[in-house]
């Protein structure tokens, strides 16, 4: 009898061990994912709005994580420590992340609102028939520039920087890709050249360039130019949009010998949890009203069509932020694969030591 309550007894705690472990699964993965999207995005790069609305909209509470480059972005999602639903990488980032199996098939049933994007950004070599990815913001890298402060320099030409007027009056933005490919634009060579000879060439033009180079900063420079701290700064179009809304006096150009044109996008993540929410927060993004809204507040160019219908003619119109794409060299970033990365981040490090 005393044998049999023992069994019993070993059967109850069994039980009990196993509904307990299933309560605490099932409430993990109300924390990961039916009732919680975790979204991995660029700094200020959504409008605040748009996520309550979601929220409201889904029942799907949005913990919204951001940082500050594509590789700084993969690291954390090959490490694994936090499960990303979301993630907006850059283009050439989406080529390289699909390739390391990083990155789950999107189901294009569940995002009826990808026919709303321009075909322009759609079916691109770093992601063909858009498998993972869909497009987010575009823009540009040009220049930023005060006329009050630059006398009669218009900058249409990347040459221009070239100016000994100039002297220490320009800014950059902290970029290897960008400033080394301002560099190779300026002698009408691709941003995406892997010539070694052109490569040196570039690098030895960016450092006689050095006395008109101010300082080599991070996201302060749209405080520092709308400040007036220099007179020039090299920056993607979306920080030129955020400078002039705070100082008028500027103005952005695209120069002569073109330049890069480049896409976020959304993605999500192979170790994704919420993968239905995950579809739910792409097709409310690419909603026409929700993509202008989001356009509005963070100043970039919107890849949706039926949104630009809704932004405001000043917005729409203005071609320093939406150019003629067939009239103009815009390239896109290709991957140029880990070792010729790091060496165009050799390359501009070289040049920084050169400025110091």
């Amino acid at each position: 009898m005393k044998q049999l309550a023992q069994t019993f007894l070993a059967i109850f705690v069994i039980a009990f061990a196993l509904m307990y472990t299933a309560h605490y699964m099932n409430a993990s993965e109300g924390l990961t994912g039916g009732n919680t999207l975790t979204v991995y995005n660029w700094g200020d790069y959504i409008d605040p709005e748009l996520i309550t609305k979601f929220e409201e909209e889904t029942g799907i509470k949005v913990i919204y994580q951001t940082f500050d480059s594509n590789e700084a972005m993969m690291t954390k999602i090959v490490q694994g420590g936090t499960t990303f639903d979301v993630a907006v990488p850059s283009e050439y980032a989406v080529d390289k992340m699909r390739k390391e199996n990083l990155l789950l098939p999107l189901d294009h049933s569940k995002l009826p609102g990808i026919s709303n994007i321009n075909p322009r950004f759609m079916n691109l070599a770093f992601d063909p028939g858009n498998q993972y990815s869909v497009p987010y913001f575009w823009g540009t890298v040009g220049i930023v520039y005060n006329p009050e402060l630059t006398g009669n320099l218009t900058f249409k030409s990347w040459n221009d920087l070239w100016d000994p007027s100039l002297k220490n009056k320009i800014m950059f933005v902290d970029g290897a890709r960008e400033i080394l490919g301002m560099s190779l634009n300026s002698m009408n060579y691709s941003v995406n050249d892997t010539n070694e000879e052109h490569l040196q060439a570039a690098l030895a033009k960016l450092q006689k360039l050095t006395p008109n180079v101010k300082a080599i900063v991070g996201d302060e420079i749209k405080m520092l130019l709308a400040n007036e701290e220099a007179a020039v700064g090299i920056v993607w179009s979306g920080d030129a949009s955020e400078i002039i809304d705070a100082n008028d006096k500027l103005t952005y150009v695209l120069p002569e010998e073109g330049t890069n044109l480049w896409s976020d996008n959304m993605v999500i993540p192979k170790t994704a949890k919420n993968i239905e929410g995950a579809h739910k927060f792409i097709n409310f993004m690419l909603d026409p009203a929700n993509a202008a809204q989001n356009a509005e507040y963070v100043g970039y160019s919107t890849p949706n069509e039926k949104a630009m219908k809704l932004l405001p003619e000043e917005i729409s119109s203005d071609e320093r932020f939406y150019p003629d794409l067939n009239s103009m060299k815009l390239e896109v970033y290709e991957n140029l694969g880990k070792k010729m990365l790091a060496h165009y981040n050799e390359l501009f490090l070289e040049f920084k030591m050169h400025k110091k």
